[in-house]
């Protein structure tokens, strides 16, 4: 059976939850960044199987997500680049790996985790970017290209709720999916 062991490090005055499967004493852990920001750890848990007794994997919940603290009442001025690679630095910390780890960020944890290397952390052994726009006006300008793709009855629901802010209508959610099916989950 695998080992897992399962906690919280207080970061921003909240707790971030994690979790490490396998031995945290043994070879060099891997630590893995999620996509979102608003998503959480478990559709990467498959990497746990990457754990035994030769390394550890962690995972962790960013703030305002899963099972870390939410902060509903915070502003744009809270949710920072900074306060997201001072969470990775405090999980680091408190797992006692900040010596020797290797990271691997999907998706908007990518971009988190290529923000973390060109600091040039002592103890960063690899990185592996999954899925991450190295550049954030081209990401843009694809998503565009590929949404002019959409019939236009359908991008112009889109158009006529992010006017109006309306992004938790019903009609908005079924036109988001429309996307999501051509151009994300295929």
């Amino acid at each position: 059976m695998e080992r897992v062991q399962d906690g919280t490090v207080g970061v921003a005055g909240g707790e971030t939850w994690y979790r490490v499967t396998g031995d945290p004493g043994s070879g060099t852990p891997l630590v893995v960044l999620h996509g979102g920001p608003g998503s959480t750890h478990e559709y990467l848990l498959t990497l746990a199987a990457l754990a035994g007794d030769r390394r550890a994997v962690v995972h962790y919940d960013q703030l305002g997500n899963g099972r870390s603290s939410h902060f509903p009442g915070r502003g744009a001025e809270f949710w920072t680049v900074q306060l997201f690679l001072d969470e990775l630095d405090a999980i680091l910390d408190a797992l006692g790996i900040s010596g020797a780890y290797h990271l691997l960020g999907q998706s908007w944890g990518g971009m988190l985790a290529a923000e973390h290397a060109v600091r040039r952390p002592a103890g960063l052994r690899s990185l592996v970017l999954a899925d991450s726009p190295a550049s954030i006006p081209t990401w843009v300008a694809e998503a565009d290209r590929l949404r002019k793709e959409l019939p236009p009855e359908v991008q112009r629901v889109l158009d006529e709720h992010e006017r109006a802010g309306t992004f938790d209508s019903a009609a908005y959610a079924t036109a988001s999916q429309v996307y999501y099916d051509r151009h994300v989950c295929r």
